[in-house]
């Protein structure tokens, strides 16, 4: 047998000209204890394993003594002589006894059902994480997010952000000149960029957003990964009403088809809306009732768990 102990073919030596940091010493030591390890285990000589790898036994042990500050390439050769995957040679988790590894393993030879269903539940369960204690009020001008989301934020302690607010801060400009300035695809950029600060800087709030960020996929989307979403509803009349008393009556103004071009637009929201995690609905609600039926719904669902 020819004998390779490293990537150019020579006995390597231990480096005693420097001393190694702590990091790299560990690494050293725990892959040469996963070597000896599963060497014993297998009961394969370090002979045997040298043949079969093509490193030299004296290599080998300096290796499994922690020694030996062996290459990429020849560390694999060891491993497949091993019928070990090298991962299981420097990660942290022990392949022997870790809970992850097994899960991996068992994954790698299941059918395609059982890993769809293990991927949905695990997506699930980083979906929760992900949000934290982050909760969105998504719903059309007027449902009442903003003064649900302020007050429901004094009831339970938590902050409450509305995100025109936070782009009118950023930019130093009012939500109108925004939009005149920037137009609707600048407008809709600023919005990205104002919730991706508001989930860098929080992990507990109440966010009330705009109704119609639910049309751009991709901010629909950061919404729904990163907060507990519930639609806050009400009926086209009291939508039309409550902004009208808001002293506003856009886009409605001039149209005597105003409320048929509400129902319109919730009519073809309402999938969008629907994909929240809970909804509360102030059609015929004071605010008190609202505020309430909006704590219930956030306590009885965990959203602050």
């Amino acid at each position: 047998m020819t004998e390779i102990t490293n990537f150019r073919g020579e006995v390597a030596q231990p480096d005693t000209g420097t001393l190694p940091d702590c990091a790299a010493d560990a690494l050293l030591r725990r892959v040469g204890e996963r070597v000896r390890k599963a060497r014993e285990r297998k009961g394969i000589p370090r002979r045997v394993l040298s043949e079969r790898s093509g490193v030299s036994p004296r290599y080998l042990a300096q290796l499994e003594a922690g020694a030996g500050n062996i290459s990429i390439g020849l560390l694999q050769r060891v491993a497949t002589a091993l019928d070990h995957r090298i991962e299981w040679l420097v990660g942290e988790e022990d392949p022997w006894t870790s809970d992850a590894l097994r899960v991996a393993r068992l994954f790698r030879v299941a059918n395609s059902d059982v890993q769809q269903a293990v991927l949905e539940k695990l997506n699930a369960t980083e979906s929760v994480t992900s949000r934290a204690q982050r909760i969105c009020l998504i719903g059309l001008r007027g449902a009442g997010k903003s003064t649900l989301g302020r007050l429901g934020g004094e009831a339970l302690g938590i902050p409450f952000v509305e995100l025109n607010r936070d782009i009118e801060d950023h930019s130093g400009m009012p939500i109108e000149e925004v939009m005149a300035f920037y137009g609707q695809d600048g407008y809709r950029n600023l919005e990205a960029q104002a919730v991706r600060r508001v989930i860098e800087k929080h992990d507990t709030l109440i966010l009330a957003v705009a109704g119609g960020i639910v049309a751009e996929p991709e901010t629909f989307g950061l919404l729904l990964n990163h907060f507990h979403t519930i639609w806050i509803r009400t009926s086209p009349e009291e939508h039309m009403s409550r902004v009208r008393e808001q002293g506003d009556e856009r886009p409605m103004a001039g149209n005597a088809e105003a409320m048929e071009q509400l129902e319109a637009i919730l009519s073809s929201r309402e999938p969008l809306y629907e994909k929240a995690l809970a909804q509360v609905d102030t059609s015929g609600r004071t605010v008190d009732q609202s505020v309430a039926d909006l704590v219930a719904v956030i306590e009885h669902h965990g959203f602050l768990r």
